[in-house]
């Protein structure tokens, strides 16, 4: 009689050979799919001119700056993403207390008004009877409204003001007003206002008023 059949060592069944492997459909599916898509972009686009088309586009040597938005006075939150100096992209803050990264529609469009042909880069002169503007430098403006400031100061000065019988001193000036914008900050808003008081101008107004 033959003996019995003994059962296998560990050793033979280590070395014994895995199951072939297999794709289930779905993973079949998937592959023919993804492979027939790649095919067809790779027949319609011209991938080497479209991967330099889009190398502008990385998010690389991007740096992000939180701002305000400067139509109002709600003080929306926006981030400015800007790169090489120049911004590219404006969008709303997530994290802003105020807005929560929402924009109205004149927020939304902020950064065409960055970005637009029309906007003004340098100060612009008219002078009196003339029928063109005129650029102007930054310093040579700035010149000429303290000089301007100066003059007007000084002509409608108020020293004293009558109340009763009485020449009570205000030191004022009526001929000056100061107005903010939406995007100043605290500190700017502390500066100005002290300016204008040292100057005795009473009439400090903000653009979202108007």
């Amino acid at each position: 009689m033959s003996e019995p059949p003994t059962e296998r060592s560990e050793s033979s069944q280590v070395n014994d050979p895995e199951p072939p492997r297999t794709v289930s459909r779905r993973q079949l599916l998937t592959l023919s799919i993804g492979g027939a898509a790649g095919l067809a972009l790779e027949g319609l686009v011209d991938v080497p001119a479209m991967r330099a088309a889009t190398q502008n586009l990385r998010l690389s040597n991007v740096s992000e700056f939180t701002t305000s938005c400067n139509f109002c006075s709600c003080g929306c939150g926006m981030i400015a993403s800007v790169r090489d100096g120049k911004l590219i992209t404006m969008e709303g803050d997530y994290d802003h207390i105020v807005s929560r990264g929402s924009l109205c529609v004149k927020g939304i469009s902020m950064f065409a008004t960055h970005a637009s042909p029309k906007r003004l880069t340098k100060p612009l002169y008219r002078a009196p009877g003339s029928d063109h503007w005129e650029e102007m430098e930054w310093k040579d403006a700035a010149e000429k409204i303290a000089r301007k400031i100066h003059k007007t100061r000084n002509d409608n000065w108020i020293a004293t003001e009558k109340v009763g019988d009485k020449d009570v001193p205000v030191n004022r000036t009526d001929a000056i007003a100061f107005l903010g914008g939406a995007q100043n900050t605290n500190e700017e808003c502390y500066i100005f206002q002290k300016a204008s008081r040292l100057l005795g101008i009473p009439w400090v107004e903000h653009q979202a008023r108007l």
